[in-house]
């Protein structure tokens, strides 16, 4: 059984989803199985939850839930809200023109509170811009106020009413007017963040131009683009499906899904992604992956389920917003009681005291300071090919002060290469390759295909051997040109009896540089060496010293290995600690001292690519999955590298860090702008339409603030 998912319109922020979690959490057995995305509007409950209970629980607090449909974006329920913030505007200026004109001037307008002192036709004007600014705000109040749980909505509109009934019509109209506003420009940051990921949905074309049994091409629907169909990119398209190229070659803007700068070349058997862009060359590709399952399609799913995903901060943030309300409006109660009766001050006053205080309780900069911020810091990191699971894999970062690393695959490309040709007896290289090439035509063993690709790249062929066989555990033999060759391991050299004292101490010296070394000879003689690695990544070296710059203390290798080569590794790259020939197990049990050693105050990140990294991944504090690696490792970590650069996890400390000084500052300066107006009420210094213009420009404060992080 799956999930039910819910379109829940009025849906816009914490708050809203505080409210939720009260009302619906007991009919699915808690709050914590509820899980809801604030972009999209959507509300997800347990497998086998009476559907018709949900959405009455969600009528009872003024917002209203449906089948969730993808299509289903509540364009309408903002465009609503915004005509009645503007109708709330018009009214409300309308009246306090005509109220000017009929009282003689701003300032008696402005100063007017008696009711008799405002005149009918403002009050009717009035009357409209409260009810047009409370439209979508009373209903919610209402529910508030029958389940005894004062949310913001209560607050404003208790505040609104208690201002219409000591004649602050005005007031009334103007605090009505600029909590619609609020509320709008909460919709429109949520809106502004979602659109953001949305972005990525549009990178893939709808359809793929696909290659027919006659040669000629035909338009297709990627929808139904089965695996091993072929089809044709033409130069400067956008490339519609992941797939492998069978002809042409061209550059390859791969930044929309791994966040590279440059483009990349890709020919023949090399791997395109669904959503890049095609160079200046025609491809024809295969697809490898189904639609659903292609590179940007998991990267959606990725991103809509880190959505959903609440960060540290933003639970604090609710947590503190359910004490803090209904707090506030304890307190205002206190006030309206206790000021007439402790010290005298008039009823009125009192009231408007206490009304004010309502106003300023509403935690509209509050609830939006953190989830904003978090939404955003997902979108840009999705930007910048650095996919992050959830909430918490923005924070997380922020605090490392370990990063441990696989080797093969992580640190290395994770295939071999030859990276030292060795001819010897008077034989030059190509003739050494021309031999080993024939030897190795047929196999499919990692060093032979590394072999034959060092051959291709250095322009040098060869017919196959004849007489071919393997010699199990050793290496293989075969006849060229009608002469016995061999080629082997270092033991097969050895058990020939052939090798000298010099190649025995040359043979050592490039085994101790981390190299597999594969000997080539015939009757006679040794013909020539081959030493085959696995070489490190350009760009690891630099990524371990931006590891540094960023503040990490260690960088730990665990690598299941060998010792040389992890020690060959480990030198170049700059590795703080080593640890080698690890198996699985003993991956997991090194993060453990490293969480341990770290304390609870510190982190520490595992950075891998392969099925046996999975579990090191799963039981580090961060989990970080190189892209392109095994499907295990991607699913278990909290953060993918879709381009495969190290580089990138210093980046994505340096954005933890920037998006929690974003949640940090916005939720300070929230809270620093209700204790000043909560002082100033108490005085009697402020006004209600001040307290919500306040509260109103320090909602789009925080916003804004929070929508730098986009930029990554």
């Amino acid at each position: 059984m799956t999930a039910i998912a819910f379109k829940v319109r009025g849906l816009d922020c914490a708050e809203e989803v505080a409210i939720l979690r009260r009302a619906v959490g007991p009919i699915v057995g808690g709050e914590d199985r509820l899980v809801f995305d604030i972009l999209a509007g959507r509300m997800t409950v347990p497998p086998g939850t009476r559907r018709e209970a949900v959405v009455a629980a969600v009528a009872a607090t003024g917002m209203r839930a449906e089948p969730w449909a993808p299509e289903a974006d509540g364009g309408s329920d903002r465009f609503g809200r915004n005509v009645a913030t503007i109708f709330a505007a018009i009214l409300a200026v309308t009246g306090f023109v005509q109220h000017s004109m009929l009282a003689g001037g701003f300032a008696r307008a402005l100063t007017a509170g008696e009711g008799a002192a405002v005149p009918m036709l403002s009050k009717v004007l009035y009357l409209g811009a409260i009810v047009a600014g409370a439209w979508y705000v009373a209903p919610k109040a209402w529910a508030s106020a029958k389940a005894f749980r004062p949310d913001m909505n209560l607050l404003m509109t208790l505040a609104v009413a208690g201002a219409v009934g000591i004649g602050e019509w005005l007031e009334a109209a103007t605090v009505a007017f600029l909590f619609a506003l609020s509320l709008a420009l909460e919709a429109w940051s949520v809106g502004r963040a979602r659109r953001a990921v949305e972005q990525l949905l549009a990178l893939a074309p709808p359809t793929a131009r696909v290659v027919q049994s006659d040669g000629g091409e035909r338009e297709v629907p990627v929808a139904e683009v089965t695996v091993g169909t072929r089809f044709r990119i033409r130069p400067g398209e956008r490339i519609a499906l992941d797939g492998r190229v069978v002809a042409g070659r061209s550059d390859i803007d791969q930044s929309p899904i791994t966040g590279e700068s440059m483009p990349v070349e890709r020919g023949p058997s090399e791997e395109v992604f669904a959503g890049t862009i095609n160079g200046r060359g025609a491809l024809e590709v295969e697809s490898t992956r189904p639609p659903g399952d292609t590179t940007l399609a998991r990267i959606l799913r990725r991103v809509e389920d880190a959505r959903s995903r609440r960060a540290p901060s933003e639970r604090w943030v609710e947590r503190f917003a359910r004490v803090y309300t209904p707090l506030v409006f304890g307190g205002a109660i206190v006030v309206l009681l206790a000021l007439p009766l402790g010290f005298g001050v008039a009823w009125k006053d009192a009231v408007y005291r206490a009304l004010a205080l309502l106003v300023i309780a509403c935690p509209c900069a509050l609830v939006v300071a953190t989830p904003v911020a978090v939404v955003a810091a997902l979108a840009a990191a999705a930007r910048h090919g650095v996919l992050l699971k959830g909430g918490e894999a923005v924070e997380i970062p922020a605090r490392l002060k370990t990063v441990a690393l696989d080797k093969t695959g992580t640190l290395t490309h994770g295939r071999p290469r030859v990276v030292e040709v060795v001819p010897l007896a008077e034989h030059d290289e190509r003739e050494l390759l021309e031999r080993v090439l024939a030897l190795e035509a047929s196999s499919e063993h990692p060093i032979a295909r590394a072999i034959r690709a060092c051959a291709a790249e250095r322009g040098v062929s060869a017919a196959a051997a004849e007489s071919f066989e393997i010699l199990p555990g050793r290496g293989a033999q075969g006849r060229i040109g009608g002469r016995l060759f061999w080629l082997g391991s270092h033991r097969l050299l050895e058990e020939r009896g052939q090798e000298t004292p010099a190649d025995h101490e040359r043979i050592e010296a490039m085994s101790a540089a981390g190299a597999t070394i594969v000997a080539v000879g015939n009757d006679d003689h040794l013909c020539g060496l081959l030493a085959v690695a696995d070489e490190m990544r350009p760009e690891s070296a630099a990524a371990l010293r931006a590891l540094h710059a960023a503040g990490i203390g260690r960088v730990v290798m665990l690598t299941g290995d060998h010792a040389p080569t992890a020690a060959r590794v480990a030198r170049d790259a700059g590795i703080d600690e080593v640890r080698s020939e690890l198996l699985p197990e003993d991956k997991v049990a090194a993060i453990e001292e490293l969480v341990a050693r770290d304390g609870p105050h510190g982190g520490v990140a595992m950075v891998g690519d392969g099925v046996n990294d999975a579990p090191a991944l799963a039981r580090a504090t961060l989990g970080v999955a190189m892209g392109a690696g095994a499907d295990a490792a991607i699913e278990t970590a909290d953060v993918a590298l879709m381009s495969e650069d190290l580089g990138k996890l210093a980046w994505l400390i340096g954005h933890s860090r920037r998006t929690l000084s974003v949640i940090r500052a916005n939720v300070a300066f929230a809270l620093a702008v209700k204790a000043l107006f909560l002082i100033l009420a108490l005085a009697g210094v402020t006004s209600l339409w001040l307290a919500i213009a306040a509260d109103t420009g320090a909602t789009l404060l925080v916003v804004a603030n929070a929508l730098r992080l986009l930029r990554g």
